[in-house]
């Protein structure tokens, strides 16, 4: 099986390729992937397959049955939007979208599943069961597109017993994979503070409340969360990117301050006791100083947790179809990834597939404008995630 499988990668590169490079001259922001949704679900209709649409809005869905299909499932999971970035690579299939690219590599990702599509299909007759095929909107934007469809049902009718899933991962090589059991990547949170004072002239300060003042003392003061109130064992990770006056110039204090950040973390219960503390420094710091603030914290993707049972099995099996010295254990990360919220409802292991190639200068990180990949992850992406639904099925 597994020499089969690769076989039938190889023979299917091209054509993978060709989808990968309409996919990243297309793309489509969250939420908005008709014509992605049209292609996948065009091509799955070409293998024999018959998908189902409009889940979460543009999700695609499609089972492949083998001997015995009502035995057991198993689910292969891609994302398919891309990000608000303006491409910079000079390549054939640069994007046509302007200010739209697939920097997170979702286009691999989607790629690679109907890779995977195309071998199983071929291999239907020696699967013992199904494998379930969730192309997903939506995964860079909150709520998350996972999240929307599971509450419409797609882990049901039939229900998988295992999921699994890839995302691209720049820095390891091409061939490469990188895993980890048990707790793998952050929760993700939105923070969002608006500190109100009495604005004025920046040589009068005595008849103003400075809500800069203000807002440097919350961000200083919130440090203090991760610093001395959170578990050392714990990571945790507190950090604001943007920080507006509304109004305000050199002389003058404005009247309100806007900041936006985002929190991190790697266990659940402590997630929720941080908003609470959170919310509590801020506000009363603001009452402290003369003004006020409200704290909207956005509840965003939950901690991924791979099943660690699922996850060594694929680890091993992972081993036999690449070698030990492709099979890479990672560390904890701190980014987030809203496959969070099929780990929440079964076994599941997510995984990173390399496509950095430095020799060819393909080494820039996701979310660049120069993000681009060594297609040759194709082969990886498409026949280990075959290998892995098979022999999770016993095939």
């Amino acid at each position: 099986m597994q020499n089969e499988i690769k076989h039938l990668a190889t023979q299917h590169l091209t054509e993978v390729i060709g989808w990968r490079r309409h996919l990243h001259a297309h793309p489509e922001l969250s939420f908005q992937e008709k014509e992605t949704a049209q292609y996948v679900a065009a091509a799955l209709r070409e293998m024999g397959l018959q998908p189902q649409m409009n889940f979460a809005g543009h999700g695609v869905v499609a089972l492949i049955e083998g001997t015995n299909p009502s035995r057991k499932t198993i689910a292969l999971r891609a994302d398919m939007d891309a990000l608000p970035i303006l491409e910079d690579n000079d390549v054939p299939y640069r994007s046509k979208n302007a200010g739209v690219m697939h920097a997170c590599g979702h286009d691999v990702h989607t790629a690679s599943l109907l890779g995977a599509a195309r071998i199983l299909v071929s291999l239907k007759h020696r699967i013992k069961g199904s494998v379930k095929l969730i192309f997903q909107p939506a995964e860079e934007k909150l709520p998350g597109g996972a999240s929307l469809m599971i509450a419409e049902g797609v882990l049901r009718s039939p229900k998988p017993v295992g999921i699994f899933g890839q995302h691209v991962h720049p820095a390891l090589r091409a061939g490469y994979i990188g895993i980890k059991p048990g707790i793998f990547m952050a929760s993700a949170d939105e923070i969002y503070i608006s500190v109100k004072g009495r604005g004025g002239h920046g040589a009068m300060p005595q008849d103003c409340v400075d809500p800069v003042l203000i807002s440097s003392q919350i961000i200083v003061a919130l440090q203090q969360v991760v610093s001395r109130m959170a578990d050392p064992a714990i990571p945790s990770v507190l950090s604001f990117g943007k920080i507006n006056s509304v109004g305000g110039a050199t002389n003058i204090i404005p009247n309100e301050v806007k900041m936006e950040g985002t929190f991190r973390t790697m266990n659940e219960k402590w997630r929720s006791e941080a908003h609470r503390r959170m919310k509590a420094i801020a506000e009363n710091t603001a009452k402290g100083m003369g003004g006020s603030c409200t704290v909207d914290i956005l509840k965003g993707y939950p901690v991924l947790h791979n099943d660690p049972a699922l996850t060594l099995r694929s680890r091993q099996w992972a081993i036999e179809y690449l070698g030990a010295d492709k099979v890479v254990d990672l560390p904890i990360r701190m980014t987030a990834e809203d496959f969070a919220y099929y780990s929440q409802k079964m076994p599941a292991c997510f995984y990173r597939l390399g496509t950095g190639n430095p020799e060819r200068g393909i080494t820039s990180p996701v979310h660049t404008s120069t993000f681009d990949i060594d297609e040759n992850a194709l082969l990886t992406g498409m026949g280990l995630m075959s290998w892995l639904a098979c022999r999770e099925l016993g095939a």
